[in-house]
């Protein structure tokens, strides 16, 4: 197959006017395309070609959780994220029953792809959060870092887990980085963390930080917190939530600014209510109330979101100012290298999987393929 005429998003994160063929799945030539031989052509004239989307934390959609622990609720999850453009998911956990967890570990560790976007990763969002911090988190099924139980999590999820969240200011924290950085990276999460802690967890090492600004203290003058640790380690990325409800655009561009580029992970932080009408879902066991973008909890709190990770895309672009070619790296590459992906998704090159998205000036999808194979949304 060959895509002719399409503006091409490029491993040099910019657009060049191109071909590109696709042979059993792959890539195999970018650009430099001469005297193809085949029977498929995809005429993307007045078309931009962007890696398929990678989400590393996003809970569900379409009324399937992650925790369901069901093969189903992944159909489901997998095929919908898919149709937005979405092509590889890392989703998150929530903190919910030991047992329960163990379950919905093993269900995504033995679970086989079934068409759709693929699984690539688990993001371990609680039990090991602060309570002064919880969110949406139930606090009931919160604990310290707990390495022991970490392990039998990782071995019933097949090592699929690519992400453990935790609070470094409490018992255990340091303890536990330092016994599983090689093998996982440890974001900074839902913490009440001082930035001489942040930077403690970071030097033992943290090299991650989830959804910046949320379930974390401000960022102050006299106390910078977690962000002030964060924009100061410059091996640290963060995750932004720009769903229109989390961060203020003044706030994106001001982090833009502060990180750079190549430090900012887009994701969703999407929940069960996505892609549905508005109503009355669960997080994590807990009742969330939709109405738009916004879910809350029914005391208030943010409850994730109700925004997949093409629209966080297209916000950051139209209502932040942020470049196209910026926002695509920042949902394709960079999430990509963080879970150690990279070699195999987040950029258009020659070699790796044929998962790419058509999309037209205004940013609507026009074609979705997954492994060179066009996905029906």
């Amino acid at each position: 197959m060959i895509i002719k005429n399409a503006d091409v998003y490029t491993q040099d994160n910019v657009f060049v006017k191109g071909d590109v063929v696709v042979d059993n799945g792959t890539f195999t030539k970018v650009l430099d395309v001469h005297n193809y031989v085949g029977d498929e052509v995809v005429d993307a004239t007045g078309l931009k070609m962007i890696p398929g989307l990678v989400d590393i934390h996003f809970h569900g959609c379409k009324g399937a959780d992650m925790c369901d622990g069901t093969k189903e609720a992944l159909d489901i999850i997998s095929r919908y994220e898919a149709s937005v453009g979405v092509t590889s998911i890392c989703p998150a956990t929530m903190t919910i029953a030991k047992e329960e967890l163990v379950e919905v570990m093993k269900n995504a560790g033995e679970y086989l792809y079934n068409g759709g976007a693929h699984l690539v990763g688990i993001n371990m969002e609680g039990p090991f959060i602060s309570p002064q911090k919880k969110g949406a988190q139930a606090a009931e099924n919160i604990m310290h870092c707990n390495y022991e139980y970490f392990c039998e999590l990782q071995k019933a999820a097949h090592d699929l887990i690519k992400i453990v969240d935790i609070a470094p200011e409490e018992p255990g924290a340091m303890n536990f980085i330092d016994k599983v950085k090689d093998n996982v990276v440890v974001s900074i999460a839902h913490t009440a963390a001082d930035y001489d802690t942040a930077m403690e967890a970071i030097q033992h090492g943290a090299t991650h930080a989830t959804h910046l600004y949320n379930a974390m203290p401000p960022m102050n003058h006299r106390k910078p917190g977690v962000i002030g640790a964060i924009r100061d380690s410059y091996q640290c990325h963060a995750e932004l939530i720009c769903d229109g409800v989390h961060i203020h655009p003044s706030v994106i561009r001001a982090t833009f600014a502060m990180l750079g580029a190549g430090r900012i992970i887009l994701i969703s932080d999407s929940m069960r209510a996505t892609g549905l009408e508005d109503g009355e879902y669960t997080l994590g066991g807990q009742p969330v109330v939709v109405k738009g973008n916004l879910a809350t909890l029914h005391d208030g709190t943010i409850a994730g979101s109700a925004t997949n990770l093409m629209d966080c895309l297209r916000y950051v672009v139209k209502k932040a100012g942020i470049s196209l070619e910026t926002a695509v790296m920042c949902a394709t590459e960079n999430p990509a290298k963080e879970i150690g992906i990279y070699d195999k998704v987040g950029s258009i090159s020659v070699g790796k999987q044929a998962d790419f998205v058509l999309i037209d000036e205004e940013l609507n999808i026009k074609r979705v393929y997954i492994d060179g194979k066009e996905i029906i949304c």
